[in-house]
Order: C-alpha cells, then sequence, then structure tokens
C-alpha cells in the first residue's frame, strides 16, 4: 500500500514551487503508476495552491469513505486511519503555506504603501 494523497501533494508541490528535482518526481510518479484518477490526479497536476487545497480536500472525502467502509478488525482499517491522519497533517500544512503566502504577499503591499508615504512621487 502507499499514500497516493502525499504523493500527489509532493508532486502539486512541486508544480507550484518549481521544483526541478527529477529524481524526487520520478519516485513520486512511480508511486502513483495506475493511479492518477480524480482528485489524486488533481492533485498530482495543480499549479497553484488553491488547486491544491480543492484537490487535497476532495481526496480527503475520498479516503474518509474507504476508512468507514472498511473492516475495523483488518490490517488495512489501521493502515487507512493512520493515512487519513497523515493527509489530515498536510492539509493543515498547506494551510499554513497559503496563510504565509498572504502574509507576505500583505507585508508587501503594506511596504510598497510605506515607501511611497516616505518618498512621495512628484505630480
Amino acid at each position: 500500500m502507499t499514500c497516493h494523497e502525499l504523493e500527489a501533494l509532493r508532486l502539486g508541490l512541486m508544480n507550484v514551487l518549481g521544483t526541478e528535482d527529477r529524481s524526487a518526481r520520478d519516485h513520486a510518479e512511480q508511486e502513483l503508476e495506475g493511479e492518477l484518477s480524480g482528485p489524486i490526479e488533481g492533485l498530482a497536476n495543480a499549479e497553484t495552491l488553491s488547486e491544491i487545497e480543492r484537490h487535497l480536500d476532495a481526496a480527503l472525502v475520498d479516503l474518509e469513505e474507504k476508512v468507514a467502509g472498511a473492516d475495523e478488525e483488518s490490517a488495512e482499517y489501521d493502515y487507512l486511519r493512520g493515512r487519513l491522519v497523515a493527509v489530515r497533517d498536510a492539509e493543515r500544512a498547506v494551510g499554513r503555506l497559503t496563510d504565509q503566502g498572504e502574509d507576505v504577499l500583505s507585508g508587501l503591499g503594506d511596504a510598497h504603501d510605506v515607501l511611497h508615504e516616505t518618498f512621495p512621487a512628484d505630480e
């Protein structure tokens, strides 16, 4: 078993960040071979953080359904629950990344305004 959600998330983040690590990309693509459909495919191909958040949420819904349908006595059930915890943690991390990016953007806007207040442009 593998955690398709996390490998797809890695690919999506590589896209967003412009990561050129061919070995990491190849590894993730191998892990996802034959599994690229639905939210997993969307997540792997995401090019923005908002796309990542949307597809990760959909992947979580699918994973929650798998957990709900699994036999609680099976080893797969424990694995699926662990996978769910890991993917929820990843979802929070992506949320923090988005919040931090928006904070940087806001700070740059504030810096721009202060610069213009300090050094007004001649009109």
